[in-house]
């Protein structure tokens, strides 16, 4: 009888929260409006009081310090987030989401642009839907490749050892390079400076390609997240 009513008092709060996924989508772009113009008001609003946010950086911030971070752009600087996709779940008192949000920025007259992946916990409380956590992520993206002079790649071809079981093999591909490892599909390498290059559709990796003082490649480096594996050039 006591689980009966308890399901029954979950229930009643449930229904009186909305299960639109059309309102917390409006709600949650007017928080991405607020941004630009440092309006705080919508989130002190929206927010429970213990929410907390995780930023693009891993900062961990209560409700207070998020609420003092959300401060109006710079001059000559502006922005706007618009939500591209969003997907809501609702489990009982609360609503599971995620959205996807492009970023338009000028800066000094310069246009950038970025991506955001954002997932929230909305919990139903006193009738209406309260975010209690946010976590967004920045989506990586493939740095400009170069064009490398077809003399060049000749620097980098060879084989490399980072342990006596991992080899790889770097090769010309007519005007780039592959990276071959025994058992894997090559994949391309692209150039984005003369010393750096990266894998398409791998933008958290940087090949560092390191030579010694007559100007010889001797090694590379795999750095993700400031982590190293060194690759060393092989007889």
């Amino acid at each position: 009888m006591i689980v009966a009513i308890a399901a029954l008092a979950a229930a009643a709060v449930t229904a009186a929260c909305p299960l639109s996924e059309s309102h917390l989508r409006a709600t949650d772009q007017a928080l991405l409006d607020a941004f630009a113009p440092g309006d705080r008001a919508d989130w002190e609003h929206v927010l429970t009081p213990d929410a907390v946010y995780v930023d693009e950086n891993g900062a961990i911030l209560p409700r207070g310090d998020f609420l003092k971070s959300v401060v109006p752009l710079p001059p000559n600087t502006s922005g706007h987030l618009s939500i591209i996709d969003y997907r809501v779940r609702f489990e009982g008192n609360s609503a599971l989401v995620i959205h996807r949000d492009d970023e338009r920025e000028n800066y000094h007259g310069i246009a950038l642009r970025a991506g955001y992946l954002t997932t929230e916990t909305w919990a139903c409380r006193g009738g209406a839907w309260k975010l209690a956590l946010i976590h967004t992520y920045v989506e990586a993206k493939d740095p400009p490749a170069i064009a490398m002079p077809q003399e060049a790649l000749r620097d980098y071809v060879g084989r490399y050892r980072a342990a006596p079981d991992l080899v790889v093999t770097v090769r010309r591909a007519g005007d780039h390079l592959e990276l071959d490892r025994h058992g894997r599909p090559p994949q391309v390498l692209l150039a984005e400076t003369a010393e750096v290059l990266f894998v398409p559709g791998q933008p958290r990796i940087k090949r560092i390609f390191v030579r010694d003082a007559k100007g010889r490649v001797t090694k590379f480096v795999d750095r993700r997240e400031g982590e190293d594996i060194v690759w060393k050039r092989l007889p």
